[in-house]
């Protein structure tokens, strides 16, 4: 019996075929995603039990210094962008070269000016590189009044949607944070009519926290709105501490109601000439006799 000869390989082809296995694992390395914190009071790069944000506290006129670690896990270098949003946030660096398998620690300072008011002024430290940004939430808050929480809810509007929108009805209003500290508040609709109460629900995104001042004007859709009732819309803003706010609009659906409420006039008015042609025609017939 003869056996067939086993071809080896050549080593080249060995050497290409165990590149080619060892690229997916250095690219799978490479794309490890970066990472942006306040910086850990250690030496050890942030771990669950660190800070997730800054928050600062103090009078006008204080100059407040921390760090800003970002992490590079890849096993390449990469180029990062550095930027303050917000009132007085200025990193050290706007751009940060950081080695593989590394992490750099950059000082950034908060400047309060003097005459700065007091309250809440959020901020934050945006990380841009590779088309990813990550926004790293700073919380000031500059002390000299007592807290003074306050919403508003204004020009409650509620008006048709047209046809081309889908029908229904849209609610427009305004939201104001008239305070001196930051909120986080919830919303809800209501609305009654003759019929009782057609619109009770949350509003399903909130605008999310509001610093003091900020004026945010929002639009509600109302699809199923009804065609005949007219009806009050309330708009209800609730926030953290009991901070409550409210406001209202009325809304008659205007393309059914007037066809409809003319129809019945019209209707009234022959009715009535109708009864006061048949009173003339009698009172006729009786002086006759």
């Amino acid at each position: 019996m003869r056996r067939r000869p086993v071809r080896l390989l050549p080593p080249v082809l060995v050497a290409l075929l165990l590149c080619a296995s060892a690229v997916p694992a250095a690219a799978a390395a490479d794309d490890r995603p970066w990472s942006a914190a306040p910086a850990p009071a250690g030496t050890e790069a942030p771990g669950p039990d660190d800070r997730a944000s800054f928050y600062l506290e103090g009078a006008p006129g204080t100059v407040f210094t921390d760090k800003l670690s970002v992490v590079n896990p890849a096993d390449r270098e990469r180029s990062f962008t550095l930027r303050g949003a917000g009132p007085w946030i200025s990193p050290a660096r706007q751009q940060v070269r950081v080695p593989a398998r590394t992490r750099a620690n950059v000082p950034l300072r908060v400047t309060v000016p003097g005459d700065a008011e007091p309250g809440d002024h959020p901020g934050a430290v945006v990380v841009s590189a590779e088309g990813r940004e990550v926004r790293v939430r700073l919380a000031l808050r500059v002390s000299g009044a007592p807290a003074l929480p306050a919403l508003a809810v204004e020009n409650v509007r509620v008006g048709g949607a047209g046809v081309g929108a889908g029908g229904g009805a849209v609610i427009r209003y305004t939201l104001v944070n008239r305070g001196n500290r930051a909120l986080t508040p919830r919303l809800a609709l209501r609305a009654d009519g003759v019929f009782g109460t057609v619109l009770r629900r949350a509003v399903a995104d909130p605008p999310g926290e509001l610093a003091p001042g900020r004026v945010v004007r929002r639009v509600e859709r109302w699809p199923d709105a009804p065609r005949l009732d007219s009806v009050t819309v309330r708009v209800t803003a609730v926030a953290e501490g009991g901070v409550r706010a409210g406001g209202s609009g009325s809304y008659t659906p205007v393309r059914w109601v007037g066809p409809v409420g003319g129809g019945v006039v019209l209707v009234l008015a022959g009715g009535a000439v109708v009864l006061v042609r048949r009173f003339g025609q009698r009172r006729g017939a009786g002086g006759d006799a």
